[in-house]
């Protein structure tokens, strides 16, 4: 009896706690509870803000003598090299040494078809003038689509197949498109570092200059070029043709009126855009890279490849008179392999907004000479 008696006082216990419990579990509020009087609240944790670090910075210098010729006698002694008015310290100097990862974008659009034979021919020159021994490449062609023809190898006889091969596509002319999956794709190749000689970054474009149908932004894939330390070299084909067939877009500043040039041309030479680019290299077009690059969601005025390739420390030729696509090629290998290239970890200068990238020749007698490099790059505020 006793032991009856104590299990049905045991039970009743139970009972009784449970009863006690679930009430307020099924009561228990859906939201947040208020805090009592003069009790701390509780935060929520502070969201870290995003930003991008600039790691490395590399640009390419190219350097002529009074007489347009190549000077490829420097070391990294005669170089000094300032981001945003400090001078930084060279982390990494080669003259054409290094081996390129070059990602070739080609316009197959119906407006260009009449292109498609020199363009054929062209995958040679860009094998043995551009890509070089040590080099590899990769082909992407764009029309109405971006297609990846030919991944990165260094095999000339594939990448030479694939110009033979073009085919024309529909009329559209994805080229902003076409460079963002080119930048996607350099950005994973090795950079060169204080210890490693690493890859150098180069697009070459051989499209009209015009795009169509694109969703990314022009500013957009120029900013990230430069932070990816790409640099893009073009060939225009039929440029003349593709500004007259360009829509009017606004909002850029240029630095002389539309239709003007802000110097007289070199005594015996005819004044055209791409004189004076060969003349000034890209300080005349400093300032609407810049804008480019600030407001990157905006449409650009201009020539876009030029623009590019100004922003970049790259060329822009046209195909016009006595050269071909071919010569062309030709023209930017032979650059690119006496072409200096210079690495540097910005110090002592802020993280977001554009920083000017300025390259001086100490050597002396070097007054007269011209030295292109890229013109700086664009780093985002971090997001709160």
């Amino acid at each position: 009896m006793n032991r009856q008696f104590a299990v049905r006082i045991f039970s009743l216990t139970l009972f009784t706690m449970s009863a006690s419990v679930f009430p307020l579990a099924a009561q228990s509020p859906s939201g947040p509870m208020a805090p009592q009087p003069g009790s701390a609240v509780q935060q929520a944790p502070a969201q870290a803000k995003i930003g991008v670090r600039v790691a490395l910075v590399n640009t390419p210098v190219t350097v002529r003598d009074s007489k347009g010729q190549m000077v490829d006698t420097l070391e990294a002694k005669d170089f000094r090299i300032a981001d945003n008015g400090v001078q930084q310290r060279i982390l990494h100097f080669d003259m054409g040494g290094d081996p390129l990862s070059l990602v070739v974008l080609v316009e197959t659009s119906s407006r260009v078809q009449a292109f498609l034979p020199q363009l054929s021919k062209a995958g040679i020159v860009v094998t043995q003038t551009v890509m070089g021994a040590s080099g590899e490449a990769a082909v992407i062609a764009f029309n109405d689509s971006v297609d990846k023809l030919q991944d990165f190898t260094s095999s000339a006889d594939k990448i030479e197949n694939v110009f033979t091969h073009l085919q024309p596509g529909t009329s559209g002319s994805k080229l902003y498109d076409a460079m963002a999956v080119g930048i996607e794709m350099l950005s994973g190749q090795l950079q060169p570092t204080a210890d490693k000689p690493g890859r150098r970054r180069v697009m070459l474009i051989l499209s009209e200059a015009v795009d169509v149908g694109s969703d990314t932004q022009f500013g957009a894939v120029l900013r990230q070029a430069q932070l990816a330390n790409v640099t893009i070299y073009s060939v225009g084909l039929s440029t003349t043709r593709a500004e007259l067939q360009a829509e009017p877009k606004d909002n850029t500043p240029h630095p002389t009126p539309p239709g003007t040039f802000g110097a007289p041309p070199m005594p015996g030479t005819v004044q055209t855009p791409e004189t004076d680019a060969a003349r000034y290299g890209s300080g005349d077009l400093t300032q609407a890279v810049i804008w480019a690059v600030q407001h990157a969601r905006d449409k650009i005025k201009g020539n876009p490849l030029e623009l590019a390739t100004a922003g970049t420390g790259g060329v822009h030729l046209g195909t016009f008179k006595d050269r071909s696509v071919e010569k062309a090629i030709d023209e930017i290998g032979g650059e690119l392999h006496s072409q200096y290239s210079v690495t540097y970890a910005p110090a002592g200068t802020n993280d977001a907004g554009y920083h000017e990238i300025k390259v001086a020749i100490t050597k002396p007698g070097s007054n007269a000479w011209k030295v292109r490099a890229r013109p700086g790059y664009y780093v985002s505020p971090p997001e709160s």
